[in-house]
């Protein structure tokens, strides 16, 4: 057994030393494009198969939420326009 411990403790030094990181860094570091798309549909509340029409209507029953008059911050409203932005940008024919 200490000799497998051993082996995986060397193997993980060996993996830092040639890769520059950790073997359990690569899938802690950045976002995909489908994890933003993920989060961007989450915080609007819509599908994946949303049309531009739900996209922009959840959009703006968003701001009417996060707007800094209604006690919300202007960085949710900059997501709120990330996420509006970028979910638009995805649909076919833009």
């Amino acid at each position: 057994m200490t000799k497998i411990l051993l082996f995986l403790g060397l193997a993980v030094v060996g993996w830092r030393v040639w890769k520059g990181h950790w073997p359990w860094e690569a899938k802690l570091s950045g976002t995909t494009r489908q994890q933003t798309l993920f989060r961007a549909r989450k915080l609007l509340g819509v599908g994946d198969g949303a049309s531009h029409g739900e996209i922009v209507e959840a959009h703006r029953r968003l701001i009417a939420q996060v707007h800094p008059d209604k006690g919300g911050t202007s960085e949710q409203v900059h997501e709120a326009n990330a996420a509006r932005d970028l979910l638009l940008a995805e649909l076919p024919g833009s």
